[in-house]
């Protein structure tokens, strides 16, 4: 298994704790978008990600970052850029 396919199901079960989900993390299509049509997400879902993001994987996702938009996009861009960002 690679290390974003494992970060994926950590990242997908972060959200679903982090934001009281009703779904399993398992049900998270890694491409839907997580905002809008796809989880369906506003941008105070963002902001607890955000928080849950930096409190796991100790570093920041900033609200000015002009990335935001492709970060946020689906579960496995953010999978990824925690993957290439998180302290380890």
């Amino acid at each position: 298994m690679s290390s974003v396919v494992a970060t994926e199901a950590e990242v997908a079960e972060l959200i679903v704790e982090a934001l009281h989900l009703e779904v399993s993390p398992a049900e998270i299509d890694p491409e839907a978008p997580l905002f809008g049509e796809g989880l369906g997400l506003d941008s105070i879902d963002a902001l607890e990600i955000a928080l849950a993001v930096s409190k796991r994987y100790g570093f920041q996702l900033r609200s000015d970052d002009e990335r935001n938009g492709q970060i946020f996009a689906s579960l496995r861009n953010l999978s990824a850029h925690i993957d290439k960002n998180r302290v380890k």
